[in-house]
């Protein structure tokens, strides 16, 4: 079990490995970590590691479990007498086995979708699946071959970052593709009907960030199913998760409290119903799993934007787990407003911005004059201050906050326009994309920013070797917050 100290004040940068210069888990890694550490920063977050289905998201996945094969660095040839991928195919062997067959289905299906394969594929016949593995018995090790060298990768870097004293902060999708190797192998798990399609898909009714709702299409999970085998797959991918990382991000929180229903021909997200979900009882058995019934914070960040009820706040206090904060939706004329950095409390992770919101400088500059004008009040900067001097305020009100956590998008820190944005809700063109330039990189190995950057985090009391339990310092208080 992670023994992440979440009653520690820690700061980190948000970048996904695709959006280093390489794309790939290449050499890159390790200046990247060498300078997160140097600039004083102790948390690295990624999204999901997953390998993306049609498109580039990767909240939309072949695997719950596989890694993204397009952030392997190299080829290297296959070693079947390599003990080490002996023992990591028998230790993975529940979910590693029905990707690879998966995925060489696919291909010969014409990478069609499996509820579209020929009926013994598509309901797993055991002796047409037999055939299969043993027809493709090549092409099935060589994908066995390439997530164990992605899993010795990632485990390289988890020990470098660790030495670091930087902890490796993971995403994991509330939901998975309808498409995936999940599914098919374990479609009791999911509501869907006897030909294997979806009767309603998952989503979120208009927000901030779409007057239609979200419309994602995965598949909504059998919950009566699952508590009857006490989360027996929820409870393999956490422990998956968790020996990759050492803070989980869990996507759409909300939706172990109650899951907006769609019905599969709607098209839109703006008719569906909330349905009650059994999230306590799942939440107790993972606490059961790890042996944490001594009352300690669990290793998990609850992504918990959107229309969150008094429900959803009390489940995730129960089980003392930080919430979210994004400072970009602080700055309306609601005093309640839980983004409001006056509102923001030690149980909370703070962000200028996250992944789905433009950057800071591009969603400045997108609004209107008056709103600028309330923004630049609410910051404490004169009127007629820079998108400059905005960004830098934005930073430093994430990192002086009480949160617990302070993140910042690496395209803030580089002071980075709407052109940087990685993901824009509710659209499926150009998102996903964004890459960190070499000449990025090394403005940010540059010894004097990192003095600088090392300075602000030391100051905001966020430093590693310095961070003081929050409630014990007079930083968290709201009075002495930069504005």
């Amino acid at each position: 079990m992670s023994t992440v100290n979440l009653h520690r004040r820690r700061c980190g940068l948000l970048l996904h490995p695709t959006s280093l210069p390489s794309g790939s888990l290449d050499n890159s890694v390790e200046r990247w970590l060498r300078l997160l550490a140097g600039a004083g920063f102790s948390v690295w977050q990624v999204l999901p590691l997953g390998e993306p289905q049609a498109g580039l998201s990767p909240y939309q996945c072949t695997s719950a479990f596989a890694m993204n094969p397009a952030l392997l660095p190299d080829y290297a040839p296959l070693d079947v007498d390599d003990k080490n991928f002996t023992d990591f195919c028998h230790q993975q062997q529940f979910w590693l086995d029905d990707y690879a067959l998966f995925r060489v289905l696919k291909q010969q299906f014409d990478d069609r979708a499996w509820n579209d394969w020929p009926r013994p594929y598509r309901f797993r016949d055991s002796s047409t699946l037999q055939t299969a593995n043993r027809e493709h018995a090549t092409a099935i090790t060589l994908l066995k071959w390439q997530q164990y060298r992605l899993h010795r990768r990632w485990q390289n870097i988890r020990r470098q970052a660790s030495a670091l004293d930087i902890l490796l902060f993971g995403d994991m999708p509330i939901y998975i593709g309808h498409d995936s190797a999940d599914v098919w192998a374990h479609r009791e798990q999911f509501l869907l009907d006897e030909e294997g399609n979806m009767e309603v898909v998952s989503g979120v009714p208009p927000d901030y960030f779409s007057p239609t709702g979200q419309r994602w299409g995965n598949p909504h999970y059998d919950w009566e199913q699952m508590q009857q085998d006490d989360f027996t797959w929820w409870k393999a991918r956490i422990n998956h998760h968790l020996q990759q990382f050492d803070l989980i991000r869990i996507d759409h929180f909300r939706g172990l409290e109650a899951a907006w229903m769609i019905d599969a021909d709607c098209d839109t997200a703006v008719d569906g119903h909330w349905q009650k979900i059994p999230g306590d009882a799942l939440l107790s058995s993972i606490r059961n799993m790890l042996n944490n019934n001594d009352g300690s914070a669990l290793p998990f960040v609850a992504e918990d934007l959107g229309i969150i009820t008094p429900e959803v706040t009390a489940l995730r206090k129960k089980y003392r787990l930080p919430g979210i904060a994004v400072l970009q939706f602080g700055f309306d004329e609601f005093d309640d407003n839980p983004h409001k950095l006056k509102n923001i409390s030690e149980d909370r992770v703070v962000y200028t911005g996250t992944h789905d919101n433009d950057t800071t400088k591009g969603w400045f500059n997108s609004l209107p004059d008056h709103v600028k004008g309330q923004v630049l009040h609410d910051l404490g900067l004169p009127h007629d201050d820079s998108v400059e001097a905005v960004v830098e305020r934005m930073i430093e009100g994430a990192l002086h906050s009480p949160a617990c956590m302070s993140m910042i998008p690496v395209q803030d820190i580089l002071h980075l326009g709407s052109e940087a944005r990685m993901n824009i809700p509710g659209t499926t063109q150009d998102n996903w994309q964004w890459q960190l330039g070499w000449q990025q990189l090394e403005q940010l190995e540059d010894h004097d920013w990192q003095s600088h950057m090392r300075a602000r985090i030391e100051t905001a009391h966020r430093l590693p070797d310095t961070m003081p339990i929050k409630a014990d310092h007079a930083a968290t208080k709201a009075e002495n917050l930069p504005y």
